[in-house]
Order: structure tokens, then sequence, then C-alpha cells
């Protein structure tokens, strides 16, 4: 993704996440909500930490002059 997002598409509210009869419900803003198995909320939830951590360094990084 090389595009950068408009502020109004980002968002700074967490998901809530739910479990269901052995499902996980992730349930985010604007009535957004997803379905995985277990097996795939924890790929999700681990690859969310990782992205997490980048986009923090990104942030933290000194701009190139």
């Amino acid at each position: 993704m090389n595009a950068e997002p408009h502020p109004a598409e980002v968002e700074v509210v967490p998901g809530v996440a739910s479990a269901e009869q052995g499902l996980v419900i992730l349930d985010g803003p604007d009535g957004v909500a997803v379905t995985m198995t277990p097996d795939a909320a924890t790929g999700t939830g681990h690859s969310l930490i990782t992205a997490a951590d980048e986009a923090r360094g990104q942030l933290n990084e000194a701009p190139e002059s």
C-alpha cells in the first residue's frame, strides 16, 4: 500500500472481539464485522500486532531532508 490514507479514513477506535459458538467475531466501526475461526483470529491478532509495532517505528523515524 503506497497510497496515503485520507485522515477521515483512519480509524482511532479499536475493534472489539468476542467468542460465540466456537468462532471469533470482530466488531469494528460503521457496522463492520468479521467472523473467523480461532486459528484465523490468532493469525490476524499476531499480524496486527506486528504491523502496529512496525507502524509505530515508522512514526518515530526522523524525516529525511
